[in-house]
């Protein structure tokens, strides 16, 4: 091994010059990418990786930076760039970045107090905060996970740990949510060992939010055959229409029913920083556990998500002791104790800093911005006649397809223009099927785009989906 090739205060210079020249060649990239991909076959990409040999190193991290640019940078997809609009990935805030750097230097875990100190009370203090901002109550908790479907998973643990008490068999648990929640949830059901028809997907009105009296049936259903609601699991921001569920009336419900309550606001939890629209959250602080992803909304990088619940004391439920790690009386907060995780990165510290440099409001000014855009989106699309709008977006998210072309083919060539705009490089956008059809799906997150990125992506959609459109006519007279 080199000397100095660990990170120490020995190792100071080269861990300078290190952090300089990664930096250096990520700007480069940055600088040189005028598309938000450069795609290549997954063949391709496969055999280029596959000839590096693991085996011989390059000596020099100078060399392996160069690998890195033309294995990855060249071939990444830049989040940044105002015409990604496909899925929840953001852009992120330098300073965010600049908390990386830290965390990943110092390598603290905090799974126990022992191995984190002050990391510890940051992250506790950073998920009593935004609990306070979500009004759950003097009694609530949290804890960083991996991301949202983690948070989920240990959300609806605790609900059937808590639901199963009383002795209650695991068949017996059922789950009511939206057929529009997040597939972790049905997941996590199966991951839980509950029964296969455990997840009832429950009625939503025209706007694809949750029907409160679809959910009280379906609870008279359920008590009926003798099952348990274990959880009813709300979205706030789904994926495909970006709808928030009526959360204040399904809080009145479940509390009246004494039923758990989550909601998976892994999109929508950063409402509670907007100025504009945080009224979209009402009623979330009567929510038993709710996810929030602090790499969606909140400008973050991957992974940072976080699960709170309104009552500390569940997370009992999740707790294993361990006497070389966390004892069961230890004299110190050890966070493994809420955790389904051991090791743990400071993510944290990632929110933490840019709360610190720029403050909620900063944070709510850029999501509000996304927002704007989305309802900027429907305007133009709106006035293109080649062009199908499924609904004026509630948050982020505008389903559209393209029209100019005989209804047996219309799947088919939308499918093609998302495939064929994603391997040009220049615009990416997502697809779903709603209804048994096919739409486009923009995702706006970046608060950096603006009405000509979106009339150059509705430009591509049109001008490819003519020329499919033309292939096939071509093809079918032939």
């Amino acid at each position: 091994m080199r000397p100095n090739a660990l990170f120490s205060g020995k190792s100071l210079p080269e861990y300078k010059q290190a952090i300089s020249e990664a930096g250096a060649v990520v700007a480069d990239a940055v600088a040189s990418a005028n598309h938000p991909a450069t795609p290549r076959p997954p063949a391709h990409l496969r055999s280029v990786v596959r000839q590096v040999d693991l085996d011989r190193p390059l000596g020099e991290l100078s060399s392996a930076l160069e690998e890195a640019r033309d294995l990855f940078l060249e071939h990444a997809v830049w989040f940044h760039d105002a015409r990604y609009q496909a899925h929840l990935n953001c852009p992120v805030a330098t300073a965010a970045i600049a908390a990386d750097v830290i965390a990943s230097s110092v390598n603290t875990s905090v799974d126990t107090w022992d191995q984190s100190l002050a990391a510890t009370h940051i992250e506790t203090h950073l998920l009593e905060w935004l609990a306070g901002r979500l009004g759950l109550g003097d009694l609530a908790d949290g804890v960083f996970t991996s991301g949202g479907t983690a948070s989920n998973l240990q959300a609806l643990l605790l609900a059937r740990e808590h639901s199963t008490a009383d002795g209650t068999p695991l068949d017996a648990l059922r789950i009511l949510t939206s057929p529009e929640a997040h597939f972790s949830v049905t997941k996590a059901a199966r991951t839980l060992g509950l029964a296969a028809d455990a997840v009832v997907h429950c009625p939503t009105d025209e706007r694809g939010r949750l029907r409160p009296d679809g959910v009280e049936s379906a609870i008279d259903d359920a008590e009926k055959a003798g099952l348990t609601v274990m959880a009813v699991s709300a979205t706030a921001g789904t994926t495909d229409r970006g709808a928030v569920d009526p959360l204040a009336a399904l809080a009145q419900i479940t509390h009246g029913r004494g039923l758990w309550l989550h909601v998976d606001a892994a999109v929508g939890g950063a409402l509670v920083t907007s100025s504009r629209h945080s009224s979209l959250l009402d009623g979330i602080g009567g929510a038993d556990s709710v996810t929030v992803d602090f790499h969606k909304t909140w400008y973050q990088p991957v992974a940072a998500s976080a699960l709170l619940v309104r009552d500390r004391r569940m997370f009992a439920h999740s707790r294993t002791n361990a006497d070389y790690l966390n004892p069961e009386h230890a004299r110190v907060p050890n966070l493994v104790d809420k955790s389904l995780a051991t090791s743990r990165r400071f993510d944290a510290l990632k929110p933490w800093i840019t709360l610190r440099t720029h403050g909620a409001d900063a944070i709510g000014s850029w999501l509000d911005a996304s927002l704007d855009l989305a309802q900027e989106a429907h305007t133009i699309a709106e006035a293109m006649p080649d062009l199908e709008l499924f609904e004026r977006p509630s948050t982020h998210m505008l389903l559209f397809r393209f029209t100019a072309v005989d209804l047996e083919q219309r799947d088919d060539v939308n499918d093609a223009i998302r495939e064929t705009l994603f391997m040009e490089g220049r615009t990416v956008i997502a697809r779903t099927r709603w209804g048994g059809e096919t739409w486009l799906k923009l995702t706006l997150l970046n608060p950096m785009a603006d009405a000509a990125d979106l009339r150059a992506t509705f430009d591509d959609v049109v001008r490819t989906g003519h020329l499919l459109a033309g292939d096939l006519s071509a093809e079918v007279s032939a």
